[in-house]
């Protein structure tokens, strides 16, 4: 999808400003149900939660099955502790959206994926810098890993 035609069928104006990186290519948001962060507290019972960078998730243990996306900042491109993050998440069984959020390069994006993210969220002027082609050239992020180099 276009950015021309990503800000005019976001329906929400708040919206407007968030483009959404997944493996087809940019999307239009479709979360509506709001966020709360690690400090509100998981007792808000939200559906979204943001988390931080430097934020401890050992303690979300008993809420995880009840968060239906995660979304986490990444406040540099240089800054991977977001990656980590979502790894250990993973680890700890979250089966829901996670979603990274902020300064992403689409040359991390596989490495996002690999890492347990579903999507990216990124800025307009992000996404006009790096087009939905760049973003796309790394869309097929099971291959071409390490890994899959090793096994010929």
């Amino acid at each position: 999808m276009e950015l021309a035609q990503l800000e005019q069928t976001a329906g929400n104006p708040a919206m407007k400003d968030q483009v959404l990186v997944r493996d087809t290519g940019f999307a239009a948001e479709d979360w509506t149900g709001g966020f709360v962060t690690l400090g509100d507290g998981c007792a808000a019972n939200a559906a979204g939660l943001d988390l931080g960078p430097a934020d401890d998730v050992t303690d979300l243990a008993a809420d995880l099955d009840r968060l239906e996306i995660i979304r986490i900042a990444f406040p540099s491109f240089a800054d991977g502790r977001g990656f980590t993050l979502a790894r250990r998440l993973r680890a700890m069984g979250y089966g829901g959206r996670l979603r990274a959020c902020g300064h992403v390069l689409a040359d991390q994006y596989a490495m996002a994926r690999r890492a347990g993210f579903d999507e990216v969220e990124i800025g307009p002027d992000l996404a006009a810098r790096q087009p939905e082609e760049q973003w796309l050239a790394r869309a097929n992020w099971r291959a071409f890993d390490y890994q899959a180099r090793l096994r010929g």
